[in-house]
């Protein structure tokens, strides 16, 4: 059963301060089975995946083929419908638009003292892009993960599919072929992200790795951070709906369950300010669950990380919803433009009650690949700066350098760091 908490229980912040420190994933339980796996791929390389997709995958992988081909690729679009492939374009075209808009400018400006300073951003060279496969094989996160990257000019972008039992989901493949993605290889799980922090005969590595998975590939990346750059440590999903009685029960029950039928991990939320309409949507979600194919996964999320939370009125969620930080927020009120202005910690905000999560999840624009675990209080969702990285300019000339060389050197001296007095000190004698 979900967890209900209400604001007239008098242990309500204890009740609430459970739910916030609830850990629904643990890395310590694979982190050393993940270190083994990174340690075997950095001594052994191709041989390595050949065993662990034998292993993980249950299929035979041989180094000659760890390589999709291109042909296998454009059978793989064949496979597809026609208005799939053209959903996922039109997807692609506003994932782009949108990302677009993100891409800083470089500045240049000369300060009162006549030092030029200003900044420059640069594509990062190589993103390795990992995309679930299996249940969780989804198109719409290789439109999300790569998009940002090819805005951002980054030249080299290899993605690592997991092929359980030798399939994977053609609209994968279509969707990388949509991109102009050549590079993609038929591993994963901490292998795959072993072999693109470290590179095996077979596969250049990469300066970053960007994309979710399961719980070895958060632990994967979290042990090659340092060695490559990351995106972020993904955990699993979760919604945050605030709903007032002016409500269908249905199509909150439905978004809830939305993000319940990921994974048995997800975690639903509803916070409302009526009684009845709370009991409507729980009775919803038990009538929804049966139309679902996937009833048993999000049954389970429910069941076990559920929460219903009953509020006094509407304007009493917002330190709740500051405090939860979620990945995702619905915010399905009168006014919900007025109360996005007061939240700071989410990942995406949906605004209404005609704003479903799944709009943004595929074909709003913004980035789907948005922080997990509270770390929205941290960080932001994927985007263009993720594959960008920003270099300082400096310029002084002899006359601005006379301006400001004393300080420098006065501070220098205060650090006992005489290199760097002299440094400047040379030149002003000059």
């Amino acid at each position: 059963m979900p967890v209900r908490i209400s604001y007239k229980q008098k242990n309500f912040r204890d009740l609430f301060q459970q739910i916030i420190q609830k850990k629904r994933v643990q890395f310590k339980s694979v982190d050393l089975e993940v270190k083994k796996i990174i340690a075997n791929v950095i001594k052994n390389g191709d041989d390595s995946l050949v065993r662990f997709a034998k292993q993980y995958d249950h299929f035979k992988l041989s180094k000659k083929n760890i390589k999709f081909s291109k042909s296998e690729i454009n059978n793989s679009v064949k496979k597809c419908r026609t208005k799939t492939i053209s959903a996922l374009k039109l997807a692609a075209k506003r994932i782009k638009d949108f990302h677009k808009r993100q891409f800083p400018k470089n500045s240049y400006y000369k300060d009162s003292l006549g030092i030029r300073l200003g900044m420059q951003w640069n594509p990062i060279d190589s993103v390795g892009v990992y995309v679930p496969g299996g249940s969780a094989s989804y198109p719409s996160s290789v439109l999300m993960n790569v998009i940002p990257a090819k805005v951002a000019g980054v030249q080299r972008i290899a993605m690592a599919v997991p092929t359980p039992q030798g399939e994977i989901n053609p609209l994968v493949l279509a969707a990388a072929h949509i991109l102009g993605i050549e590079e993609i290889y038929r591993i994963g799980g901490a292998q795959a992200i072993a072999a693109f922090a470290y590179g095996t005969k077979s596969i250049d590595p990469v300066d970053k790795i960007v994309g979710p998975g399961n719980v070895y590939v958060s632990a994967a990346k979290r042990q090659v951070f340092g060695t490559v750059g990351i995106d972020m440590l993904a955990g699993p999903s979760e919604i945050l709906i605030v709903a007032d009685k002016n409500n269908n029960a249905d199509w909150i029950a439905i978004d809830l369950l939305s993000q319940a039928e990921h994974d048995a991990q997800s975690q639903s939320i509803l916070i409302t300010d009526s009684t009845d309409f709370l009991e409507q949507v729980i009775g919803a979600i038990k009538k929804n669950l049966e139309k679902l194919p996937r009833k048993n996964i999000a049954a389970a999320s429910w069941g076990v990380n559920g929460v219903a939370i009953l509020v006094k009125n509407i304007d009493q969620s917002l330190p709740l919803i500051n405090a939860l930080a979620p990945e995702h927020l619905e915010l399905c009120i009168s006014n919900p433009e007025k109360m996005a202005k007061k939240v700071k910690n989410a990942g995406a905000i949906f605004l209404g009650n005609f704003t479903p999560e799944a709009v943004g999840d595929y074909m709003a624009g913004p980035n789907h690949v948005l922080p997990t675990s509270r770390s929205s209080r941290f960080s932001s969702g994927l985007n263009v700066l993720d594959f960008l990285t920003r270099s300082s300019l400096v310029k002084c000339d002899k006359k601005s350098l006379n301006k400001i060389g004393p300080k420098i050197i006065e501070l220098a001296d205060c650090e006992g760091l005489t290199a760097h007095a002299f440094s400047v000190m040379y030149r002003i004698k000059d």
